[in-house]
């Protein structure tokens, strides 16, 4: 793609900006609603779920609070916790909502999370060497990140990051890579160590140890449902993520090219840097509207809510101005991140190797 002149570029900033504005002056009633109907609706999933497991003897009330805690740790972590630490909903002065304060069912900090996500992954995106989330300091996710033979191993390291999503996430602030080769050391990273314990024991606990403990004899299948849950949650948080970051189309970046960012450069880089999921409302629910990547990384702290509303818009300014606007069906972008991760784990023919 041939990128659009400055002249132009400024135009998409302007128009995005105007988006913006009309957005932010819309808030209100309707929005503090919506998001304590997800609130409601999360607190009794989770409640269904653990009064299911009291018979969980019976399977089909196993299998029940299995995908009744499953489906409201989706809501905690996706649409509530995301959204809300991205300071989506501080307009409403609601202290159970605040972004600084608000602590979710995951064991990675809040507080990190803020730092890593809002702040590193949001201002850098897709900028190689800044933005830690390219590969998360573990995986080739583009043909710009040099090849090396420990890139062998993607496969079974994206099938890990799967599988234990969440505590991928907590150790993302740690930059183990960087450690392992030179560029940070253990004094380092030591204040984030004793925070991720705690987090981690307090979640430990609760699902654990406490729950399955209140329900007595049944106290295995519990804790068996409760890992059942968390795996779910893990699984579909990787592939929403990925798939709103890694499939074919989406652009990396050097520093060089981001030096010096305009407004419209900005909008620019988290357009052809990510990618969409179609999908139904519910689809977009429980993806915490991530399904709109496009439109969030644009508007990080507008209401997911009314991503949905300006993903026309966003596409035709898109068109309009010749740029992609990245856009499949889960199984469309997930089969093509799964190719990127099997494909990048070798060297190319040429180039890769003569590095």
């Amino acid at each position: 793609m041939t990128e659009p002149a400055l002249r132009e570029i400024d135009r998409i900033g302007e128009e995005l900006d105007a988006v913006r504005r009309r957005v932010v002056a819309d808030l209100g009633v309707a929005d503090a609603e919506y998001i304590r109907k997800v609130v409601a609706a999360q607190r009794l999933c989770e409640v269904s779920g653990r009064v299911l497991l009291f018979a969980g003897w019976f399977p089909p009330a196993w299998l029940g609070g299995v995908a009744a805690l499953a489906v409201s740790k989706i809501l905690d972590n996706m649409e509530i916790g995301h959204n809300v630490m991205h300071g989506q909903y501080d307009w409403m002065k609601d202290p159970a909502l605040n972004s600084r304060t608000f602590e979710w069912d995951m064991v990675c900090p809040g507080d990190q999370w803020r730092r890593s996500h809002n702040f590193m992954h949001h201002t850098y995106t897709n900028i190689l060497d800044k933005d830690r989330d390219v590969g998360y300091g573990i995986l080739r996710i583009s043909e710009d990140q040099r090849w090396h033979p420990y890139y062998l191993g993607n496969p079974l390291y994206a099938a890990a990051q799967a599988v234990f999503f969440e505590y991928g996430i907590m150790l993302h602030d740690l930059e183990v890579d960087r450690i392992v080769q030179g560029r940070r050391t253990w004094a380092d990273v030591r204040p984030l160590v004793a925070p991720m314990l705690r987090k981690t024991a307090r979640q430990a606990a609760k699902d654990y140890v406490v729950f399955p403990v209140l329900t007595g004899p049944l106290a295995p299948l519990t804790l068996t449902a409760n890992a059942g849950a968390n795996l779910i949650r893990n699984l579909w948080a990787f592939a929403v993520i990925f798939c709103g970051h890694f499939p074919d189309g989406t652009e990396v970046f050097t520093e060089r090219e981001s030096e010096d960012e305009s407004r419209g450069k900005w909008y620019l880089r988290q357009m052809l840097g990510s990618a969409n999921i179609t999908g139904s409302p519910l689809f977009h629910l429980l993806s915490g509207n991530l399904s709109h990547q496009i439109e969030h990384h644009l508007f990080p702290d507008l209401p997911s809510r009314r991503y949905p509303q300006i993903a026309a818009e966003v596409r035709e300014i898109c068109e309009r101005h010749h740029l992609p606007y990245n856009t499949g069906s889960l199984s469309h972008q997930l089969g093509s991140v799964f190719r990127k991760i099997f494909r990048l784990a070798l060297p190319r023919a040429r180039g890769d190797l003569a590095r």
